[in-house]
C-alpha cells in the first residue's frame, strides 16, 4: 500500500518481502519417497519391456483371472459369440454341400412341386435350415441345449452327427473355463483382506526398558483367520563394500507378539512390536531420521487361511519414515463389559504421548544413565470392568 502511494520505493518493499520468506520455502521441496507397497497393500511396481509375452498365454486361466472385470466380461461374451458363429458357418456349409438350401428354396417357390419332392424321399441333414441365419440359430440351440423343436439333425449325414458331438464338447469346455474364471474372480483372497486393518501410523516407544517399533493389527469379521502369521521387512537403498548399489534391499526384522513367534491369534486387535536391538536395521534410527526425506520403508505382511472358504489370504501395508511416531503408544481399545470383551474400533489408531528418550537404540544401550533421567509414565488401564452393584441385606433378630 505504501509503495502504491509513492512513500516507500517498490524495490525496497520487494527486497523486504524476499527477506521475510524462510530459507526452506525459497527452494522446491524434495519429493516424497515413492512407496514400494501402498497403504492398501498394492505393490507400486511397473513391469516394462517384457519381451516374452507368450509366457502369459501358457497360463491362460491365471491370465483371465488377473484381467480387469470389463476385459473379462468382454472375453466371456466374445468366446460364446465366436463359437456360435463358427459352428453356425459349419452347419451352413453342411446344408449347402448336401443340397438342403436348394431343396428349401424350391419348396418356398413352388409348394406343389415341394410336396411331390417330399414324396420322393429327400431327407436333409438338418431340418428347417434355409439360410445362414437359421444355421446360426441352430448352432445356439445345440450349444446351449435349448431345443425349440423346429430344427434337428437327421441320420442322413454322419458328418452332421460328428459336428453335433464336437460342438457339445466345445461348449462344455467354454462353460467350464469361463464360469470357473468368474467364480475365482469373485472369491479372490484379497477380498477377505479388505477387513484386515492396520493402524495408519506406527510408533516407537519404550517397552520393558527397550525401544520398540509397534503397530496395531485387527480383523473386522467374526470369522477367524486360521494359522495367521505376520512378518516385517525393511526396504531401503544399500551399497555393498564393492560399490554395488541395491535400490530395494529387503531386510527381515525379528518380530515379537503376545503369542510368541510369528503366529498370532487374531481374535481381537493386537499390538505387534519389534525390539530394536543391535541386530535390528532400526538400531541407528532417531527422531531426527523420521521425515519424508529418509530412505526407509517398513513393510508388514499378514498371511492366513480364511476359516469359511479355506483360501489363503494376504494383507499388506507399509510405513514410511514420516508415518512413524516417536514417543507415542497406542491407547487401549479392549474393555470387559457385562461378561464379554468389547472392542472400540473408533480408537483403533489413536495414540498418546509417553516419555521416550530422543536418542537411538545404540546410544541408549551404550549409556544406561539416559534411563535414569526419564520420568515414569502412568500405567494405562487395559480393561475396564463394568460391575453391577447388588444391594446388601442385613438379617437381624427383631426385638421381642
Amino acid at each position: 500500500m505504501l509503495s502504491r502511494k509513492g512513500i516507500i520505493p517498490e524495490e525496497y518493499v520487494l527486497t523486504r518481502l524476499a527477506e521475510d520468506v524462510p530459507d526452506h520455502a525459497r527452494y522446491r521441496a524434495r519429493e516424497r519417497r515413492a512407496r514400494f507397497v501402498g497403504k492398501n497393500g498394492a505393490c507400486n511396481v511397473a513391469h516394462k519391456n517384457i519381451r516374452e509375452q507368450g509366457r502369459f498365454l501358457q497360463d491362460v486361466f491365471t491370465t483371465l483371472v488377473d484381467l480387469k472385470w470389463p476385459h473379462t466380461l468382454l472375453i466371456f461374451t466374445m468366446s460364446f459369440l465366436c463359437s456360435w458363429l463358427l459352428f453356425g458357418m459349419v452347419w451352413w456349409l453342411i446344408a449347402f454341400a448336401h443340397g438342403d438350401l436348394d431343396h428349401s428354396t424350391r419348396l418356398q417357390r413352388d409348394p406343389g412341386e415341394g410336396a411331390a419332392g417330399a414324396s420322393a424321399g429327400f431327407v436333409p441333414c438338418v431340418t428347417s435350415i434355409h439360410s445362414f441365419t437359421s444355421a446360426f440359430l441352430f448352432s445356439i440351440e445345440v450349444q446351449v441345449t435349448i431345443g425349440f423343436g423346429g430344427r434337428m439333425v437327421t441320420e442322413e449325414c454322419p458328418a452332421a452327427i460328428l459336428v453335433l458331438i464336437v460342438q457339445n464338447i466345445v461348449g462344455l469346455v467354454i462353460n467350464a473355463i469361463m464360469l470357473g474364471c468368474i467364480f475365482m474372480k469373485t472369491s479372490q483372497a484379497h477380498r477377505r483382506a479388505e477387513t484386515l486393518i492396520f493402524s495408519k501410523h506406527a510408533v516407537i516407544a519404550l517397552r520393558e526398558g527397550k525401544l520398540c517399533f509397534m503397530l496395531r493389527v485387527g480383523d473386522l469379521r467374526k470369522s477367524m483367520i486360521i494359522s495367521a502369521t505376520i512378518r516385517m521387512q525393511v526396504v531401503k537403498k544399500t551399497a555393498s563394500l564393492e560399490g554395488e548399489v541395491v535400490p530395494l534391499n529387503q531386510i527381515d526384522i525379528q518380530m515379537e507378539n503376545p503369542v510368541g513367534g510369528n503366529s498370532i491369534f487374531l481374535v481381537s486387535p493386537l499390538i505387534i512390536y519389534h525390539v530394536i536391538d543391535k541386530n535390528s536395521p532400526l538400531y541407528d534410527i532417531s527422531p531426527l531420521n523420521l521425515h519424508h526425506h529418509e530412505d526407509l520403508e517398513i513393510i508388514v505382511i499378514l498371511e492366513g487361511v480364511v476359516e469359511t472358504t479355506g483360501i489363503t489370504t494376504q494383507a499388506r501395508t507399509s510405513y514410511l519414515a514420516d508415518e512413524i511416531l516417536w514417543g507415542q503408544r497406542f491407547v487401549p481399545i479392549v474393555a470387559e463389559e457385562d461378561g464379554r470383551y468389547s472392542v472400540d474400533y473408533s480408537k483403533f489408531g489413536n495414540t498418546v504421548k509417553v516419555p521416550t528418550p530422543s536418542c537411538t537404540a545404540r546410544q541408549l544401550e551404550e549409556d544406561k544413565s539416559i534411563m535414569d533421567t526419564m520420568p515414569l509414565s502412568p500405567k494405562g488401564t487395559i480393561r475396564k470392568r463394568s460391575v453391577k452393584l447388588k444391594p446388601r441385606f442385613t438379617i437381624s433378630d427383631e426385638p421381642s
